[in-house]
């Protein structure tokens, strides 16, 4: 096993030199310091974590609280997970991963125990009550999310609206008025979870804009579920041609539901996801979609947090700019008597607005 002194001695100095390059409590010359980084890489040098965390206060760990909840879809979470841990352990990092439903017990715990040199915070609600605890805390944190104030918080998400009125513009291009959106589980919503709530802001403004009727159903991701959903959108919208899909869970139910009906996809009814770009391309209908970048979320996340907790950056907001893909399950509008965004035929009298 390699030890402290046999750097030294590869690299002909002492270990007190190698100490301090290891720590950065002293200023040690450009040229010793190479020489002393060319002697661990090649001596392949590990130092004791333990002697690491005293001798440079840290603890060279990152706390990340991802709760994991049954109407959540667990694989995003796990793709964010994995780029935060790969990112972390190329800064020499290692990640503890909280999934309990705490709230701030868990935040307390963290920081007063100094288990953690810092904390990304994920399923982030609008009026999220760790948020208080956040700002208090000595230690820097990251949201993967987006609560409704971000004032002195520092927040990395895909931005959400945007997305949602890609969807709509999108269709609304292709010539389709009447839009429904299965949406997350109603619990997501009752929540006030920043990523649902934000989106479906996105779509209602692109639909008012766009003169494009907007019906919003929560919907959890079981056959049955989708199922009982998307037959009370067809009675109480008949004339949809396009339906927004923002629930992992429910793309294949609602894809082979619609074949059940003899409904064919994009000839009849155009869908368009939220979703990641893997699940919406290896669909059994490869689905347009704005693609949620896990991966980029993760590893921004992790970044930010290193040039805080090096105080090289100020808290504050990035948003990533979402980006439409179009597959093979859009298509223009059936031909057929225009419509109403309020649900109705153009002609049709004695009909009254929704």
């Amino acid at each position: 096993m390699v030890t402290l002194a046999d750097v030294a001695r590869h690299a002909g100095v002492s270990a007190s030199t190698v100490s301090y390059v290891l720590s950065g409590k002293r200023s040690i010359s450009t040229a010793t310091r190479e020489r002393i980084r060319r002697s661990i890489e090649e001596l392949g040098y590990r130092p004791h974590a333990g002697a690491r965390a005293l001798a440079s206060s840290r603890t060279n760990i990152l706390a990340l609280m991802m709760p994991i909840r049954t109407d959540m879809h667990v694989p995003v979470l796990m793709e964010i997970a994995m780029a935060v841990t790969t990112t972390a352990r190329a800064h020499g990092y290692d990640v503890l991963l909280l999934t309990g439903e705490e709230g701030p017990e868990a935040l307390h715990r963290v920081e007063g125990s100094a288990l953690a040199d810092a904390m990304i915070v994920m399923d982030v609600e609008l009026e999220d009550p760790r948020l208080p605890h956040l700002k208090a805390a000595e230690r820097p944190a990251v949201l993967i999310g987006l609560p409704a104030d971000t004032t002195g918080l520092s927040c990395v998400d895909l931005d959400f609206g945007a997305a949602g009125a890609q969807c709509v513009d999108h269709l609304a291009d292709l010539g389709h008025r009447q839009i429904a959106v299965l949406g997350e589980p109603p619990a997501v919503y009752a929540r006030g979870t920043g990523f649902a709530e934000r989106t479906l802001v996105g779509l209602r403004g692109a639909a008012a804009e766009r003169s494009v009727g907007l019906l919003h159903r929560p919907c959890d991701g079981t056959y049955a579920a989708v199922a009982a959903t998307v037959t009370r959108i067809f009675e109480e919208r008949p004339h949809t041609t396009a339906l927004v899909v923002q629930n992992e869970a429910a793309v294949e139910p609602l894809l082979a539901l619609l074949r059940q009906q003899g409904r064919a996809v994009p000839e009849d009814v155009s869908v368009v996801a939220v979703c990641a770009g893997q699940v919406a391309a290896e669909a059994s209908v490869p689905l347009t979609s704005v693609g949620v970048p896990a991966q980029e979320m993760g590893r921004l996340a992790v970044e930010r947090l290193f040039a805080h907790l090096d105080e090289q950056e100020p808290v504050g907001t990035v948003l990533i700019a979402p980006e439409l893909e179009a597959r093979g399950s859009t298509g223009p509008a059936p031909a057929g008597e225009p419509e109403r965004a309020d649900g109705g035929e153009r002609g049709r009298r004695g009909h009254s607005r929704r």
